[in-house]
């Protein structure tokens, strides 16, 4: 019996391609520079990538905005 999931439910976790494309960076950038900062569910030989952690990190690393650093008190 093969049981069909709906297109439209949401992934919670990407494989490294995945998450690696979901940045916009290549595979080799994810994972020398992104994966080690991320927390990964690994089973066996799979590693999963969470959505949230994604999430995280891009907020994490994003840069303030040129105006605001710019600021005068």
């Amino acid at each position: 019996m093969t049981v069909r999931v709906a297109a439209s439910v949401p992934r919670v976790c990407l494989t490294p391609p995945e998450a690696a494309a979901a940045l916009g960076v290549g595979s080799t950038f994810f994972d020398a520079e992104v994966a080690p900062e991320l927390r990964l569910i690994r089973r066996g030989r799979k590693r999963l990538v969470p959505v949230s952690e994604l999430e995280r990190w891009a907020a994490e690393n994003a840069e303030r905005p040129v105006a605001e650093a710019v600021r005068c008190p």
